[in-house]
């Protein structure tokens, strides 16, 4: 679940709805995606997942980012011109919250604390914290540096262009002495699945040009076409779209490029009967997932034989 401040988007606070999830369900992972952690009190984001932590028996996830949208920022009170700096700081005190029960800290967003126990606790030990990346190398190198697990969100533009940012990140975690095989990678993007190829564009289409437009126009991209569309449904494209072939030969693709741990699909881009998005999930879940899990492993095996 991402947090936004927009009217376009239905959560601001993903904690309340993934305890909503928590209780619905019994083995999936429940984490955000991202929490803006730069216009938020990490005593609270830690407070609140800790919580959801115990709600579910074990499966909360926070991952931290500064956000692609700028609303919380004067909502909540912040200058824009802090914007890294903001990130660092409550960054620095969200790990020290998780790694310690009682906190003594000081910076110059948030008032100091001082020895000051933070409750409850999570059920896991350690919490787990992700830092989401959007391209930038200085947000890489601060996940590996702190030996963080990294979201790379590729939206744009083709998955290759990002394997130096994958590359950096493994590289910095080994030189700051973090054992790269234990820091996860999980590759973020847009996605959808049908039981054609043409329904699976025709559905998702509409919608996605009609967000990504509007995005446009307030960041100075040009309206996106549905030639535009089509290359991104492309294996060598950003769009994971299509039908379960092609999203499984697309994961696939991609895993030879990163050798990431994980792929978390975002759905609802735009405007989506619920039946056609609960299909998408089912073959996501029933179809997708397995087959990839399946090739992974057999992939491994293969090399530890060889």
């Amino acid at each position: 679940m991402g947090e936004h401040h927009r009217p376009d988007y239905a959560v601001s606070s993903p904690a309340i709805v993934l305890a909503a999830a928590a209780e619905r369900t019994k083995r999936i992972r429940l984490t955000s995606a991202v929490t803006v952690l730069s216009s938020d009190d990490p005593v609270r984001v830690f407070q609140n997942f800790a919580t959801l932590d115990l709600l579910s028996g074990g499966r909360a996830e926070i991952m931290a980012g500064r956000g692609s949208f700028i609303e919380s920022f004067p909502l909540f009170g912040y200058d824009l011109s802090d914007y890294d700096e903001l990130f660092t700081e409550k960054l620095e005190l969200l790990l020290a919250l998780r790694d310690n029960v009682r906190v003594t800290w000081s910076g110059n967003h948030r008032a100091p604390l001082r020895d000051l126990g933070v409750y409850p606790r999570p059920l896991q030990n350690p919490l787990p914290v992700w830092v989401a990346v959007g391209g930038t190398p200085q947000s890489v190198v601060r996940a590996a540096t702190l030996g963080l697990p990294m979201g790379l969100a590729i939206i744009g533009g083709m998955p290759e262009r990002f394997a130096p940012m994958v590359s950096l990140y493994r590289e910095t975690a080994r030189k700051a002495g973090h054992d790269p095989a234990k820091l996860a990678v999980s590759i973020n993007s847009h996605a959808y699945i049908a039981d054609t190829s043409q329904r699976a564009s025709d559905d998702f289409y509409p919608g996605y040009a009609e967000v990504m437009t509007r995005l446009g126009r307030e960041r100075g991209w040009p309206p996106t076409t549905r030639e535009q569309f089509d290359v991104s449904r492309s294996l060598r494209g950003a769009l994971v779209v299509g039908t379960p072939d092609e999203v499984v030969e697309k994961i696939l693709y991609q895993y030879d490029i990163f050798k990431h741990d994980r792929f978390m699909a975002r759905f609802s881009v735009g405007a989506m009967p619920h039946e056609n998005m609960m299909r998408s999930i089912e073959l996501f879940g029933t179809e997708v997932a397995p087959r990839v899990r399946q090739e992974i492993e057999r992939r491994s095996a293969a090399d530890q034989k060889t």
